[in-house]
């Protein structure tokens, strides 16, 4: 996985490099290492994000509800 797509997956997922490291429950130095491309994505960390991601891109966000308020 590239860092670019790393990125990607979070974007989708709607995470931040925070996020990830809590879900994890990992050094946050550690995911920003492969966000920046300085550390190797393991593949099983890929397929994962790739599928949450994948999940999200498909699912899309509802429209519905944009613009309610406290009824």
């Amino acid at each position: 996985m590239t860092p670019e797509r790393f990125s990607e997956c979070l974007l989708h997922i709607r995470w931040t490099p925070i996020n990830l490291a809590s879900a994890l429950q990992c050094d946050l130095s550690w995911v920003e290492a492969l966000e920046a491309g300085n550390a190797k994505v393991p593949e099983g960390l890929a397929g994962w994000l790739e599928t949450l991601a994948q999940c999200h891109e498909k699912a899309g966000v509802p429209t519905t509800y944009r613009g309610r308020g406290h009824d």
